[in-house]
């Protein structure tokens, strides 16, 4: 199966279409061994291991998680990938990211395959009504959506972060950007709720699963900052200042804090309804640590491959049916959420692909067990994968690590094996008194490596345009491809994101389009231009059409316009459109383009 939408065929079609071809790989059930639960999967952003009260943090407090812990089952060794994207990706699907396509979180890398068949495709086959409140990151555009992937109902963000945390501007319900009022962590929860009682009303017999995603601790570590709410931030942020915090530490730990108050509320809620008992209630990070204050003698942080930045807490909760205060020490895995969700709903996973995840039922009745993954895989590389720096591998007891820094090294300088059971925190290296364990885990490693990248191309996914029910389509400058080395990139937070230093004739950027319906696209351009460089011309062409645009000072190139630039005409199929410097600037850079936006007229 393709990983694009048939050009022509309008995309509530091609959803269906997709759909139907997929439901063969993932329709075969079985009867669950109890009734089917409810499902309320929680998941932060950039909370470490460490970051719980329950962890033994003696600086923060988050009682409701504490309370979560003593009443389910914990996971002393869960692992999820160094960053949020590819962790996102194999807790939807099952698969290590590299499977799906996915390699990055930024530059058009973040986006989830069409052909992958995700967790909420199935169980909402399994009569689940599905919800998903807070960040996404697995796709922006049509089709990649999280409402066309198995959501009846999604409110929140699709990049990896926000720049506001209150009244926020970047959030979209079910395909359509909205602007809010209050805190974000306060908002998605209300939205939760209001699913949960929402599917009482609709269908009092279905379950529901509900995916809270906080973008919270993620930077920027904002509380409440608005005029009217502005001291009940400033508040937690003081609590925190008074036990020797430093400020950036002091306001992260108060936004975890609020999680942990939000994370009540929903379980209040839960219990308030008579729904506790009928609800699995699942709580992990999404990538390893950025806090700095107590680390609990954790090595390394966020996108990095030591315990620090790979563990995240586990808690799983069922009352009556998963022992409380079971601890499970067998290392376990995100992958393994969508076959143990499936086991619990009654529908199995797709048969016609790879799962690289093993249910962890067994061992959440039981409470506890040593063993479950036989090995634990980590690579994370921004730009290009590669299996040769930053990657890890973990069996039971022994962890091998080829730290950042070693690109390029295929032997073993600068590797690293360590004894977790003896040594947790990753101190001793026994590399070179243990040789021939370096290279079974290496070979294990590369065995694995080549099997989730066999046929797979890491590159942006070509951009689709000319659906009526995305009309119109953005065009973000971290999809473009850089034809100058002068052309840069610039990182200001995904929406404020530029494409820069071109003022040179022929300089350009491209980006890869698939058009599904032919016909005349109404061409915007976002920009920023100094008064000093006003007057030159930018030229942009598509198959076969182009059209040019003079620049206007807006005041300073930092303050950005929306400029109609034309009309092109598109034929549908691949198309790449081409932005270049056709004049140059009396002076400086030709513009700071922001984005570029595509509207079907016809």
């Amino acid at each position: 199966m393709t990983a694009l939408l048939p050009p022509r065929l309008p995309l509530r079609a091609a959803l269906g279409l997709l759909t139907a071809l997929l439901a063969p790989a993932a329709r075969a059930a079985f009867t669950p061994a109890a009734p089917r639960p409810n499902v309320l999967l929680i998941v932060t952003d950039d909370q470490g291991p460490w970051d719980l009260g329950s962890a033994g943090n003696p600086h923060l407090d988050t009682p409701h998680l504490d309370a979560l812990a003593r009443e389910g089952v914990s996971f002393a060794r869960y692992y999820v990938a160094p960053v949020c994207s590819p962790t996102r990706a194999g807790l939807m699907t099952g698969r290590y990211a590299f499977r799906t396509g996915l390699y990055n979180t930024r530059y058009g890398g973040d986006s989830l395959a069409l052909g992958e068949v995700t967790v909420a495709q199935l169980l909402r086959q399994a009569g689940y009504r599905t919800g998903l409140f807070g960040k996404w990151h697995l796709g922006r555009y049509p089709g990649y959506q999280p409402h066309q992937r198995g959501f009846d109902e999604f409110l929140g963000h699709y990049q990896g972060h926000i720049e506001r945390y209150e009244y926020a501007d970047q959030f979209v319900h079910n395909g359509r950007p909205v602007t809010t009022r209050g805190y974000v962590t306060e908002l998605v929860t209300d939205a939760a709720i209001e699913f949960i009682d929402d599917t009482r009303r609709r269908s009092p017999a279905a379950p529901f699963f509900s995916l809270v995603a906080y973008s919270a601790p993620h930077s920027p570590y904002q509380l409440d900052t608005s005029h009217a709410h502005q001291p009940k931030g400033d508040a937690q942020i003081a609590k925190y200042l008074r036990r020797g915090l430093e400020l950036p530490q002091a306001r992260l730990y108060a936004m975890i804090e609020r999680v942990d108050a939000n994370v009540g509320r929903l379980l209040e809620h839960l219990a308030r309804t008579g729904l506790a008992g009928d609800t699995v209630v699942l709580f992990q990070s999404d990538n390893g640590g950025v806090s700095r204050h107590w680390t609990g003698g954790f090595r390394g942080f966020k996108a990095q491959v030591y315990e620090g930045g790979v563990r995240s807490p586990l808690l799983v909760r069922w009352p009556g049916r998963f022992p409380a205060g079971g601890v499970v020490r067998g290392q376990a895995s995100h992958v393994d959420l969508l076959p143990t969700l499936c086991e619990l709903a009654g529908v199995a996973p797709p048969a016609d692909r790879p799962i690289d995840g093993r249910s962890l039922l067994s061992l959440l009745r039981a409470g506890g067990g040593d063993r479950h993954q036989p090995f634990v895989y980590h690579s994370w590389n921004r730009l290009v994968p590669s299996p040769d720096t930053n990657w890890a591998i973990s069996d039971q007891r022994y962890k091998l690590v080829g730290p950042s820094g070693t690109a390029g090294k295929k032997q073993a300088e600068g590797w690293q094996l360590f004894d977790l059971e003896q040594d947790p925190g990753e101190r001793t290296n026994l590399a070179a008194a243990q040789p021939e364990r370096v290279r079974a885990l290496r070979a294990e490693f590369l065995r694995w490596y080549g099997e989730v990248t066999r046929g797979v191309t890491f590159a942006p996914v070509p951009i689709p345009v000319g659906h009526v029910e995305a009309n119109p389509v953005e065009l973000q400058p971290s999809w473009a491809r850089l034809g100058d080395e002068q052309v840069r990139y610039v990182f200001e937070a995904y929406d404020w994101d530029t494409i820069e230093g071109w003022s040179r004739p022929g300089q350009h950027v491209e980006w890869r389009l698939l058009v599904a319906r032919a016909g005349r696209y109404e061409l915007e351009v976002d920009y920023g231009c100094a008064p000093a460089a006003a007057g030159g011309r930018l030229r942009l062409t598509a198959g076969g059409s182009g059209v040019e645009l003079t620049t206007w000072p807006t005041a300073t190139a930092n303050v950005f316009r929306r400029a109609a630039a034309g009309v092109l005409m598109l034929p549908a199929g691949p198309v790449t459109l081409r932005a270049e410097v056709a004049a140059a600037p009396p002076a400086g850079e030709l513009m700071r383009l922001n984005r570029v936006r595509l509207r079907l007229l016809d």
